[in-house]
């Protein structure tokens, strides 16, 4: 792929909030987060950490968690993906609680190209609530939930988001 493909590649990639009823072939999970695996992190220590969710029951209590956002329920399946702060803290002692939410945040990140490579639709959560994320899923106190994915294949709205300026963003030197 060249650069041209690479940037059509990224700007193609949309949320998606309505999801047909196929599954996500397991093959195509493997993918993610073999992808996933592959992402860079702090001290290469991968501090990162994904529970996936895929019973209709357990979508309900997350969608729940996520004030409601019913595209939560309707995904195939959701990959949430945590923090895990003793990976990184063990090396970098507090500076790794940040380290550790940016890897699982590449790491998601990665999961979330990885399955539009494989012709999946996504849909980024970040509005949900911690600790009952945190409760139903069992995680153990040192792992923290940054991210819930929705993947499933779904439905491309007709239009895509506008986006800023990219100048608009950058500043060279100074502020």
């Amino acid at each position: 792929m060249d650069s041209s493909e690479f940037l059509q590649f990224l700007v193609s990639r949309c949320s998606v909030r309505e999801y047909d009823t196929r599954e996500v072939p397991d093959a195509d999970l493997t993918y993610i987060l073999d992808c996933a695996s592959t992402a860079p992190s702090a001290g290469n220590l991968e501090a990162w950490d994904v529970v996936i969710v895929d019973g209709q029951e357990e979508k309900e209590r997350v969608a729940e968690a996520s004030f409601g956002q019913e595209h939560v329920v309707s995904a195939a399946l959701l990959l949430v993906v945590c923090a895990n702060y003793v990976r990184s803290m063990s090396r970098y002692g507090d500076r790794g609680v940040l380290f550790a939410i940016q890897d699982a945040t590449i790491a998601c990140t990665y999961m979330m190209l990885a399955a539009h490579a494989k012709r999946l639709h996504t849909c980024w959560v970040g509005s949900f609530q911690d600790d009952e994320v945190r409760d139903m899923l069992d995680l153990p106190p040192h792992v923290r939930p940054i991210a819930i994915l929705c993947v499933g294949k779904g439905f491309s709205p007709g239009s895509f988001t506008e986006r800023m300026p990219v100048v608009e963003h950058v500043h060279h030197q100074l502020w």
